[in-house]
């Protein structure tokens, strides 16, 4: 288990609380355990928010429930439920120490809507800065008769913690243009203010928008399946008034700042003319280049900025305000050693000729282009004004992640709580832990070798500590 003082730093990277970030890790750790479960691993599909946050946006809202449609509905039987996740406990416990007591879950399976199985199941976890009591819970939610349109794929989830499998914890996941329509059926069907917000941000994402006719063919298929058609705009705006209503209590906990939700209300003409073809998603020029800038594009999730440098806790700041189109106030000294704070729109960050990353920005003053080295910016702090892009938003850490879907090795279907990574080395015998001398990482061996390859830190950086301390050995 990670010490209690890198979820802190996390935190505060990201401005959320300590134990939004604890439980986003946890919930990393409960996933892995799933998908390690050979009776699990091919017949529960990774659907909803936190699929969208833990497999194809890194930069997105923090989610605290795992939603799954289930291949085998004789799988929400209560007493199955109990056995697996109490199996899923243990094996998380000797991979982490995390505590995931099997006397604290609950299930409830019911009836839903169309008379069939489904489950609300509640885990109980003890993390680095859980409290004793009452202990904090993750929600499941499960269904066996959900319509699924488009072939699942294997995703590796964002885990970036510095106790993660070396190769990664992959799952069974929706596919992300049926991800995408599902929270648009969602929004016409309840309209809570989370769709609300996942919509917009999803549709404003440029890089990953769906080709138009695919994901209306895919949207149509969902809406049939629960007997409603596909969404038009009045039937959205009879709920603005509930939605404004829980729109504080409901995200401001999940991000870093309260969003104003008039310029996400104000995006849906937009988003619906798309969706009915009356209108073509507009195309924004590129952003010329200035400032000695190359067309570069830098997309890293962790810029190498030297050490003890603020640029990369104000890229995040920077980051969440150009997703949700807000101008961002950023604290700059400039080459002259002069120190300013201007309010910016931010659209991307580009290396330049003499390798430094510049910040390609227009300035809300006066509406002009200007590029701020990121090294010299000493902190940043969104605000509630929203602009409308005049140039492409590139800040996302590399864009959305896609992968396609492989074909999973029988050898991961291990019985009884027993490990991928074990499944990938030799199943017999004692396995050795060492901890990286230099940032911490844990690894794995069958022999007692401590040397170490050179690898990524919790950080993302490249760490070429050669030699690990013991710490265990796991039978």
């Amino acid at each position: 288990m990670i010490d209690r003082r890198e979820i802190l730093d996390l935190a505060v990277q990201t401005s959320l609380t300590p134990h939004v970030i604890e439980k986003d890790y946890v919930l990393g750790w409960i996933l892995a355990g799933i998908y390690a479960h050979e009776e699990l691993a091919e017949k529960w599909i990774f659907k909803g928010g936190t699929c969208l946050k833990k497999c194809f946006f890194e930069t997105y809202r923090f989610s605290e429930d795992l939603d799954f449609t289930l291949r085998d509905e004789a799988q929400l039987d209560e007493a199955f439920l109990k056995r697996v996740f109490s199996e899923i406990g243990t094996w998380i416990y000797e991979e982490t120490g995390i505590e995931v007591p099997a006397a604290q879950q609950e299930f409830d399976i019911y009836r839903n809507p169309r008379g069939n199985l489904s489950c609300q199941g509640k885990i109980s976890y003890k993390g680095p800065v859980s409290p004793t009591r009452p202990l904090p819970r993750i929600k499941l939610d499960l269904t066996a008769d959900e319509y699924v349109a488009l072939p699942p794929e294997t995703v590796e989830i964002f885990h970036p913690y510095s106790d993660a499998p070396e190769e990664g914890i992959e799952v069974l996941a929706y596919d992300y243009v049926e991800a995408f329509a599902e929270k648009f059926r969602a929004l016409a069907e309840r309209t809570r203010p989370r769709d609300l917000y996942d919509v917009v941000n999803l549709y404003r994402n440029s890089d990953a928008r769906p080709e138009r006719v695919q994901f209306v063919d895919v949207l149509r298929q969902k809406c049939a399946f629960k007997g409603i058609q596909l969404p038009q705009l009045v039937d959205i705006e009879q709920h603005r008034g509930d939605v404004e209503a829980g729109w504080t209590g409901m995200l401001n906990h999940q991000l870093p700042a309260l969003l104003p939700i008039a310029s996400f209300w104000n995006a849906l003409p937009e988003i619906f003319q798309w969706l009915h073809s009356e209108v073509v998603a507009p195309v924004l020029p590129a952003m010329p280049l200035m400032g000695g800038a190359t067309a570069e594009i830098v997309r890293d999730r962790i810029i190498g900025l030297p050490t003890g440098l603020p640029g990369q806790t104000a890229i995040e700041v920077i980051r969440f305000a150009a997703a949700n189109r807000l101008l961002v106030n950023i604290d700059y000294r400039d080459k002259d050693g002069k120190r300013s704070t201007r309010a910016i729109e931010a659209y991307s960050l580009r290396r330049s000729r003499e390798g430094a990353i510049l910040l390609m920005a227009v300035r809300a003053e006066d509406g002009k282009s200007r590029t701020y080295r990121l090294d010299s910016i000493l902190g940043a702090s969104p605000t509630q004004t929203t602009f409308s892009p005049r140039y492409p938003i590139e800040l996302t850490p590399t864009g959305v992640q896609s992968i396609p879907p492989t074909s999973r090795s029988t050898e991961i279907s291990m019985p009884r709580a027993s490990t991928r990574r074990q499944s990938r080395t030799s199943s017999s015998g004692p396995t050795y832990v060492f901890r990286c001398t230099v940032c911490g990482k844990l690894f794995e061996r069958k022999t007692h070798d401590s040397t170490l390859r050179p690898h990524k830190n919790r950080a993302g950086y490249q760490c070429y500590g050669s030699y690990g301390a013991y710490i265990r050995t796991k039978y």
